[in-house]
């Protein structure tokens, strides 16, 4: 009835109008210091805090900058060798009172081997906190009372709910462990449901959600943009229909992250008979960092007061070494002492036991007033063979503009930096369904980054011999993640490959599966 999505519809607004983020007193900085507070105290008496001196700092006249002095920052092999394989183990107390149940295994785009990262209760409750704060941004997006109906489902396209249990502690995916936490009354919300969320199987997963597709009635979508076009186009070509609005309607909003959402854009407009709202979300393994949260933006706003520390290290060769690496003593800033548009790796603290954590990220604030940053790519996704500081974010935007100025769709692509005689090159591999030559792509990429870095342009006439350009078809990048287990959920294929073994792999790999 019309009248119930009125009153849910208002019920957002009024919320919303109360959420502490939206009073015009919110101080970032202050409520940073107090979250930072706040981790100290509860983690004063585990082992890493009794390590640190916690209480110690606690009592300092400033507590960031002793924090700052008395804990290293960490990267995940620092951390983990030395305190977290003990959390893993089953100890209690090492980085955050009592024991942690969940661990999320995350690999990222890199790492060959999963990591495993602390899930606590705490963190959880933070994740739910943040979750409801992007819900109540609805109010921001002119939808009519009708689309807040209750018959409306949102479809999560996650991990496994099924988690590896040891006898200890449970382990899977993040968005498993979170689907197998949220509430009892989003349960009604909830698709695919409990049975096929937890199938293991990425592609029975797909056919069980493509079988029930049509008797579902959605109006948000949620999930890594290659998975869901993929879902999407099964959908419609099982159907035998135009665009995914002829078998869901009241499809209105897309929810994103994990990846940068413009190469996806052109391909996924195809596939709908009216534009979606899109909204982006930064939700790691490690807490919900950040969300939008004004329609027709592209940034997010970070997540200050739900136990969540900020420390901003500058991406530059004096912090990180030329594979990505955290250099020993970092510059370290803290909110209040970054500018807008300069690229930042992020650390963070954190109430599952993270301390001065790299989580491998690098982003720019776009505005400090609304505490909004976007994220540019990964510390160890970027290229700078010679000094040309290529980062992810303008090879992202390079190959969008080729692609828009083309009319074509670039599903997915991946960059090696390799020796060309005496200096180097660089090697793009594309992946397309459309029509491309080579040679036009090799040079409109190669414009367009000249325009996007003046570093890239100054390199290229001095050291960056040529780039050269391979086009492949899309279902190549699909199937290399398929047969290395890297297939749905978060998993996502690289965007650089900066290691002459893997480049020698997927070499390998392309001319095999070309044969």
């Amino acid at each position: 009835m019309p009248i119930i999505g009125s009153i849910i519809k208002r019920a957002i607004e009024l919320r919303s109008m109360s959420d502490k983020e939206n009073l015009k007193g919110f101080d970032g900085c202050k409520a940073q210091q107090a979250v930072l507070k706040k981790l100290l105290r509860r983690a004063q008496f585990t082992h890493f805090g009794e390590a640190y001196g916690f209480s110690e700092i606690l009592r300092s006249k400033n507590i960031v900058e002793e924090f700052q002095k008395t804990v290293p920052a960490h990267d995940y092999n620092a951390i983990f060798k030395k305190w977290w394989y003990r959390t893993l183990n089953g100890e209690p107390y090492v980085t955050w009172p009592g024991r942690v149940k969940y661990f999320a295994l995350s690999s990222g785009t890199s790492e060959a081997s999963s990591k495993y990262i602390p899930v606590t209760t705490d963190v959880l409750k933070s994740i739910k906190k943040t979750s409801v704060r992007q819900l109540l941004s609805l109010a921001r997006y002119n939808f009519p009372p009708e689309f807040f109906e209750k018959g409306k489902g949102i479809l999560m396209m996650g991990g496994s709910t099924h988690l590896l249990y040891n006898g200890t502690y449970y382990a899977g995916d993040l968005s498993g462990i979170t689907t197998n936490n949220i509430p009892f009354w989003f349960q009604f919300f909830y698709k695919p449901g409990k049975r096929i969320s937890k199938e293991r199987d990425w592609s029975t997963k797909l056919e069980e959600i493509v079988r029930k597709a049509k008797d579902w009635d959605i109006g948000v979508i949620v999930g890594v943009p290659a998975w869901l076009q993929i879902l999407l186009e099964k959908i419609i070509k099982h159907y035998n229909v135009e665009t995914i609005h002829d078998i869901w309607p009241n499809l209105s909003i897309y929810v994103h992250g994990g990846v940068s959402f413009s190469p996806y854009i052109k391909g996924f407009e195809k596939l709908l008979a009216r534009p979606l709202a899109y909204m982006e979300t930064y939700l790691a393994s490690e807490g919900f960092i950040a969300y939008q949260k004004r329609p027709n933006i592209d940034s997010m706003q970070m997540s200050l007061d739900t136990g969540l520390f900020f420390e901003f290290v500058p991406f530059n060769e004096s912090n990180f070494d030329e594979d990505g690496n955290l250099s020993k003593n970092p510059e370290t800033l803290t909110l209040g002492q970054v500018e807008e548009e300069k690229e930042y790796a992020l650390l963070i603290s954190s109430n599952a036991g993270a301390w001065r954590y790299l989580i491998g990220d690098t982003i720019k604030f776009t505005s400090l007033k609304l505490n909004e940053i976007r994220i540019t790519g990964r510390t160890k996704h970027f290229l700078s063979l010679c000094g040309e500081h290529l980062s992810q974010e303008n090879m992202n935007r390079a190959v969008e503009m080729m692609s828009n100025d083309l009319n074509i769709e670039v599903r997915e692509f991946t960059v090696a930096g390799i020796k060309h005689g005496s200096m180097f090159a660089h090697k793009w591999f594309l992946g397309t369904d459309d029509v491309l030559d080579a040679n036009t792509a090799r040079e409109m990429i190669d414009n367009n980054l000249k325009l996007l870095n003046d570093d890239y342009r100054v390199e290229r006439i001095a050291a960056i011999k040529d780039l050269i350009v391979e086009v492949l078809p899309s279902k190549i990048f699909y199937q290399w993640m398929r047969d290395h287990g890297k297939e749905g959920a978060q998993n996502k294929f690289p965007r650089v490959i900066n290691k002459p073994k893997q480049l020698e792999e997927w070499e390998v790999y392309i001319r095999e599966f070309s044969s």
